[in-house]
Parts: structure tokens; C-alpha cells; sequence
């Protein structure tokens, strides 16, 4: 089996899901550690900060630093700085606090409801007629329009609610643009979290639960995928698709 340095691994599906631990992936993380091998938590929810995330891994017995989290929202930051070259960036923000407290701590952004450089849109579940509207307009009038991630659904106990995408495809619908999206399944936050640890894709693995996110997206990038079936994604479901570099029942059947 191929030495990977470093572990890109999602969250939700993965070490816990909602308020359940998922014990394999904590053992995982812990053999990890104990192995010397680096790790960086690069999660789609863009709601937390990457303190709140740490917060939740330690109520899940896994204890961590912010330099250990990478999500959407420091993602998009990072691309909107590569490609501007303002000294000021106008932007709109639907989101909540993980996103807003990623764009707002850099003085190169400003909060620009008229006539913005970015719409930025990230999940909000106080999503109002009103915030779309405004997203509309500014992308009508020329306003690049970013989605932090493009997951439709997300899971909540024992159902499936609407996700970033869903709220993205309202805005795309009405705004007649497509996002341009940055989290999972997408390469710029796989190229970028790689960036930010140092290391080359071919010293890398995602290690996620969902085939739509976590492997497309080593699929994406040209990163070796580790799917494991303890969140989202079944055998079943992936049977006559390509295939994962490695699939495991849980994360206990890796050996590090």
C-alpha cells in the first residue's frame, strides 16, 4: 500500500455524524497522530468557524488546532485574493458566521449590498427573499458569483434538508449565471488545502463517506481517494462507477 503523508479528511459521515461519534474515525485520527502522518480536516460547511470546528472534534475525542481545519470559506478567501487585484474587494455575503468571519477578518474585503465585486453565497438557514434578491441583482450587473459548495441536500438526523447548492441553483435560476463553485467536489480547495500543508498531490489521500463530494473530488484534483461506508455513501450506490483507490467498511481496515 502506498506511504501517503498527508490526510485530507472530511468530517460529517466520516469522525462523527451530527452529535453521534463515529468511533473508527476517531481511532483513525488518533493512529494518525501516533504514526507521525500530518492530517488536515477539510470540511464543505462553510456555518462554523474553524474554532466551533474545533470545538466539536474535542467533544468527539479528537484534540486539535485551527491549523488543522481547512473549509470553503478560507478557500474562497484564498482564490479571491489569487485573482483580484483591488486594493478593496466589494462583496455580498449570504452565509453564516464561518463565512462572514473568514471574509470580514481581512481588510482587503469590504461589505458592498449595491454594487459588489463578489456575491459570495454559503449556507444560511435564515435565507431570505430579500438576500436573493440583492445577489440577483449585483450578478445581473456584473458581480462575480461564488458558492462556497455545491452540496444539494445535507443530513439532519433522519432526513435530507437543502443545501448550498439548492440555494445556489435559486440564484443561478434568477440570475441567469452559474456559480462558480469552491468546495467539494471542486480541485480549487483540494489544490489549496495542499498548498496551505505543503505537500505534493501524490504524497496526498481524501479520506471521506460521500462518493458526490469527497471522491469526486479527488477525482477532480488527480488526489488517491479513501472512501469509507460509515456515512452517505453505500457499496451499493457505486457499483457501476469509477472506483475509489481504496473502499473500506470503516476506518479501523485502513493500516497506517
Amino acid at each position: 500500500m502506498k506511504d501517503y503523508r498527508v490526510f485530507l479528511i472530511d468530517l460529517d459521515g466520516t469522525v462523527y455524524r451530527g452529535n453521534e461519534t463515529v468511533e473508527s474515525g476517531v481511532r483513525f485520527v488518533h493512529r494518525l497522530d501516533k504514526a507521525g502522518k500530518d492530517y488536515l480536516f477539510l470540511t464543505n460547511n462553510t456555518t462554523r468557524t474553524p474554532q466551533m470546528v474545533v470545538d466539536k472534534l474535542k467533544g468527539h475525542g479528537i484534540e486539535t488546532d485551527v491549523e488543522h481545519v481547512y473549509t470553503p470559506s478560507m478557500a474562497t478567501v484564498s482564490y479571491i485574493l489569487e485573482h483580484s487585484h483591488k486594493k478593496k474587494v466589494g462583496v455580498y455575503i449570504i452565509g453564516e458566521i464561518g463565512l462572514w468571519s473568514q471574509l470580514l477578518s481581512r481588510p482587503e474585503f469590504e461589505l458592498n449590498e449595491k454594487n459588489p465585486d463578489y456575491v459570495i453565497v454559503g449556507m444560511d438557514t435564515d435565507l431570505t427573499y430579500h438576500k436573493v434578491r440583492v445577489a440577483t441583482r449585483a450578478i445581473r450587473n456584473g458581480a462575480t458569483f461564488i458558492g462556497t459548495n455545491a452540496d444539494m441536500n445535507l443530513p439532519l438526523g433522519d432526513e435530507f434538508v437543502p443545501g448550498n447548492g439548492s440555494q445556489c441553483a435559486m440564484i443561478a435560476a434568477a440570475s441567469g449565471q452559474a456559480p462558480l463553485y469552491i468546495g467539494k467536489p471542486e480541485s480549487i480547495i483540494v489544490e489549496m488545502a495542499l498548498e496551505k500543508v505543503g505537500y505534493d498531490k501524490n504524497n496526498a489521500i481524501l479520506v471521506g463517506d460521500n462518493y458526490d463530494t469527497d471522491i469526486r473530488a479527488g477525482f477532480n484534483s488527480g488526489v488517491d481517494q479513501l472512501l469509507t461506508l460509515t456515512g452517505i455513501t453505500k457499496k451499493s450506490d457505486i457499483v457501476e462507477k469509477k472506483q475509489p483507490t481504496i473502499v473500506v467498511n470503516n476506518l479501523d481496515e485502513y493500516e497506517i
